[in-house]
C-alpha cells in the first residue's frame, strides 16, 4: 500500500537538508577557526611572558648593594626581552611586536594574525588580529 503524495510536497525535504548542511558546515567553520585563535593567542602570550621575565631579571646590582632598591637596567631589559623574543620556538602567528623598560617595569606588546582556515573558502585573505600584552616588575625575594 503506497501513499500518493500531495502536490506540494515536490523535494521541500531536500531543501531543507541541504539548508541545515550549509549551516553545520558554517558552524564548524566558525568553531574551527575560533580554536585556531585561541590556540594562537595562548602561543603568543606565552612567548610575551616569557619576554618580560626574562626582561625583568636585568636587575641593576650596584644599585641594589648601594641602597637595597630593586631597579631594572632598561637598556639590558629590553635587550634581554628582544633576546626572549627572537629565540621563541612558536612563531607561526608573530607579526610585531613592542619592547619597553623603565628602572620599576618591562612592558611587551605583542601583535599576530591568525588566518582562517575552513572560513577562508568564505572569505578568502581574511584573518584574526591577536595582541597581548605583558609586563613585569622586578622584585626582593626572600
Amino acid at each position: 500500500m503506497t501513499r500518493r503524495r500531495r502536490g506540494d510536497q515536490d523535494g521541500t525535504i531536500s531543501l531543507w537538508v541541504l539548508g541545515l548542511s550549509v549551516m553545520v558546515l558554517l558552524l564548524g567553520g566558525i568553531s574551527l577557526d575560533l580554536w585556531r585563535a585561541f590556540s594562537e593567542r595562548r602561543a603568543l602570550a606565552s612567548t610575551a611572558d616569557a619576554a618580560a621575565v626574562a626582561g625583568a631579571g636585568a636587575l641593576d646590582e650596584f644599585e641594589y648593594r648601594r641602597t637595597g632598591t630593586v631597579q631594572l637596567l632598561p637598556a639590558l631589559a629590553e635587550r634581554r626581552a628582544w633576546d626572549s623574543l627572537n629565540r621563541a620556538l612558536d612563531r607561526r602567528a608573530l607579526r610585531s611586536a613592542q619592547v619597553a623598560a623603565t628602572t620599576s617595569r618591562v612592558t611587551i606588546t605583542v601583535d599576530g594574525r591568525v588566518g582562517f582556515t575552513l572560513l577562508g573558502l568564505v572569505a578568502p585573505g581574511e584573518a584574526f588580529t591577536v595582541t597581548v600584552h605583558a609586563a613585569a616588575t622586578p622584585r626582593a625575594s626572600g
